[in-house]
């Protein structure tokens, strides 16, 4: 039987009108948020700096020296992963209990508690206001994170699971894109409005919590968590269409008996699980390279190549705005190509085309100060990385737990890393400024080693996972890590009832 074309995706994705709803609506109040909290807040620093002072001037009559002021500064973007990080902690026990749909509806409201509090900051004259709106924006996007990418994965038909977790990364790009937009000076990006850029978040989050109530939950949190296979039906005829869904409410149902006596499983229990200790890795070394792969440092020095490059210093937003186009139409490319290459293909490919960037990026950054005509060289490689990155990595890693782990173990595994994702842009935040200061451009040789090590391991021990259930992927584990190849050879009605029990599920 012939593997659906593209084509044929995008005509069974439009004969499912709602889910391409639940991916709208879902990604607006989901990973955008995300996204949006990275870069809006470039344009307003300046502004945000001049509060700080005018506060601590008008409150205690104290005169900030210019790196008080950049602590301060910096310890507001920096609190937004500490958010992201409780977040994602919260994450597996709201979506195992309340559902997927219930957990990003009430996450809604974090997002819009923290934009009251931008909103007001500037005529409060409190730039607290602005730390601790940033703080609840990274716990809404901690949650929504790990709620986005299940709730839509498992509201999508399996065959359109691969093409559809792409979107996930799209709304990241997305975000990142308004946010440099609405920056704009012509914008939001002024004295007067750039308030308003930092709450537009809640006007995002207002948009979910009312749209997303009209949506059906996650049919198989429906089956498998609660135990309701009528308003499961019910959710699959709605978002499927009305057509005969047996087939799939089968499959889950023999998913149900084999994990009739497995919970939801804890992180705790997750690290502890010795058979899908390889899968664990894997999501570890993926997600951390995510942030420690050099694309904040590429976005750092991007402004200074263009204006190397010969662009005018008024014109230099506009350049930004391009990488920020770039990334999301990238993703978008990703989109269309995903199940004709492979999961594992484009993260290798991706990867080692990341590596080969920054090499050849770390050499024409030394030598425009020599030959300038390599500043367009360095120019092209900006655009050349952010389109490895967003086609490989970026669209095919955010729904991977979803995609190696089973029911029991898919919130913990999108805790964990979604955790580990936060825990990498911290350490970037912290560290990256430091590095800049001591290695210059040559700093770029941490994140080219970072990507080669993780586009090596990727090759070498994860297996592809085109077509194949969670089963079949961790049987391929088992083959390429068990040093007796126990299951070589095996059926599915072979293996153990452990194995079952771990990895048994259809996508």
């Amino acid at each position: 039987m012939s593997r659906p074309t593209m084509l044929q995706h995008l005509t069974l994705l439009w004969d499912c009108p709602l889910v391409i709803v639940v991916i709208f609506i879902s990604g607006i109040g989901g990973t955008f948020q995300y996204g949006f909290g990275i870069s809006s807040m470039t344009s307003p620093s300046a502004y945000i700096k001049e509060l700080v002072n005018q506060t601590c001037i008008q409150r205690y009559d104290v005169y900030l020296r210019d790196w008080q002021v950049s602590l301060i500064w910096s310890f507001t973007v920096s609190i937004f992963c500490i958010g992201g990080l409780l977040g994602s902690l919260l994450a597996a026990p709201c979506l195992s209990t309340i559902g997927r749909r219930k957990c990003l509806l009430f996450n809604n409201l974090v997002a819009m508690v923290g934009a009251v509090l931008m909103l007001l900051s500037q005529r409060a004259m409190s730039f607290e206001m602005i730390m601790a709106g940033r703080f609840l924006y990274g716990v809404n996007a901690g949650i929504s994170l790990c709620a986005h990418s299940l709730y839509t994965v498992e509201c999508t038909p399996k065959i359109l699971q691969g093409v559809v977790g792409v979107t996930i990364a799209t709304f990241i790009s997305m975000g990142k894109f308004v946010g440099q937009l609405l920056g704009l000076s012509e914008l939001l990006g002024t004295e007067d409005r750039w308030p308003w850029l930092l709450g537009f978040s809640g006007f995002a989050a207002l948009f979910q919590l009312v749209s997303l109530s009209f949506l059906p939950e996650s049919p198989k949190f429906l089956l498998l968590n609660q135990g309701d296979q009528r308003a499961c039906e019910k959710a699959l005829t709605r978002l499927w269409g009305n057509k005969d869904h047996s087939v799939e409410v089968e499959e889950m149902l023999e998913e149900k008996v084999t994990l009739q006596n497995t919970r939801s499983r804890s992180v705790m229990e997750l690290f502890r699980e010795r058979s899908i200790r390889w899968q664990l890795i894997t999501i570890i070394v993926t997600f951390l390279s995510l942030q420690l792969s050099g694309l904040n440092a590429v976005y750092f020095y991007s402004q200074e190549v263009f204006r190397a490059a010969g662009i005018h210093e008024d014109q230099l937003r506009y350049a930004t705005l391009g990488t920020g186009m770039c990334e999301t139409l990238s993703s978008l490319v990703c989109f269309v190509i995903i199940e004709r290459a492979g999961k594992k293909v484009l993260v290798f490919a991706g990867f080692m085309a990341m590596t080969v960037a920054l090499v050849l990026l770390t050499i024409t950054l030394y030598l425009q100060h020599y030959i300038p005509w390599t500043s367009y060289c360095s120019m092209a490689l900006i655009f050349i990385f952010l389109f490895s990155y967003s086609i490989g990595p970026a669209g095919v890693l955010a729904p991977l737990p979803g995609v190696i782990f089973t029911q029991a173990f898919k919130a913990s595994a999108f805790t964990v890393g979604f955790a580990i994702n936060w825990i990498g842009m911290f350490i970037v935040g912290m560290l990256f400024p430091i590095l800049v200061e001591n290695l210059d451009s040559f700093s770029f040789v941490i994140f080219l080693l970072v990507c080669l090590t993780t586009g090596l391991y990727v090759y070498f021990n994860v297996p592809e996972m085109k077509n194949k259930s969670a089963l079949e992927i961790a049987v391929d584990f088992d083959r390429m890590h068990s040093k007796s190849g126990r299951w070589k050879g095996k059926k599915k009605d072979e293996l153990p009832p452990n194995v079952c029990t771990t990895s048994q599920t259809k996508f």
